[in-house]
């Protein structure tokens, strides 16, 4: 008996690596998804960062095309100077022109609020477009590693599950019957824990002494009365 126990051990502790292995396995789509998200997300900032950059040069070309039309009227006006006969009319085309020129000047001084605005917009963008260079080339990098990861994981997974063949091929059909049925009641758990200073290892409980002491002779198949787990003694 405590040869096919010791067989069991050896057999959970394969299936117990090989389930560490299938959760890395499990976890590498949604390691490339957070990868990829972060790209997005920097994406999305660059695109709106270069969208704000074409409205304000958009609404830069409408200034300076507001400040050609004054222009233009100004000039009109002053030619129109030229041809005034009376003092009121006179007076009146140099207040219109003043008027065009003081709004031309309050349009020029937004304008070069919009040129800082966009330059400092631009500058921060091609740094920001060197970040993600450098960001989508270390997600690559991760991707890589993850991909060989992925690539051994695989590998020592089917390592394991030779090992586990082997290993099962030894047990008595009749134990690894029990075995597996527990393994199935307790959704592919743990099914053989050990028992120390007489509490079982796998729901913490005591056990009582007769069983204590009949399964440190190793003579027949004990369970713990608690959680139904296949127990052996292990010395503290």
């Amino acid at each position: 008996m405590k040869e096919q126990i010791d067989i069991l051990i050896k057999l959970q502790e394969i299936e117990v690596e090989a389930s560490g292995v299938k959760s890395i396995l499990g976890g590498v789509s949604k390691r490339f998804d957070t990868l990829d998200v972060g790209l997005k997300d920097f994406e999305k900032n660059l695109e709106d960062e270069e969208s704000l950059i074409s409205e304000l040069k958009k609404k830069y070309r409408q200034y300076e095309s507001d400040v050609q039309m004054n222009l233009s009227q100004a000039a009109r006006r002053q030619e129109k100077l030229r041809s005034i006969k009376t003092n009121k009319e006179y007076q009146s085309i140099l207040k219109e022109i003043e008027e065009l020129t003081a709004k031309n000047s309050k349009i020029e001084d937004t304008m070069l609020e919009y040129l800082d605005r966009i330059d400092r917009s631009e500058k921060n963008i091609a740094t920001r477009k060197e970040d993600y260079l450098r960001l989508s080339d270390q997600a690559n990098s991760e991707k890589t590693i993850i991909n060989q990861e992925a690539e051994e994981g695989k590998k020592k997974l089917a390592r394991l599950e030779t090992d586990w063949d082997e290993v099962a091929s030894k047990v008595d059909p009749e134990l690894m019957k029990k075995y597996m049925m527990i393994k199935e009641q307790l959704g592919r758990g743990i099914a053989i824990v050990p028992v120390k200073d007489a509490v079982c290892h796998g729901c913490n409980m005591n056990i009582p002494p007769q069983v204590y002491n009949e399964l440190q002779r190793f003579d027949s198949l004990k369970f713990c009365p608690h959680c139904q787990r296949i127990i052996y003694w292990k010395e503290s």
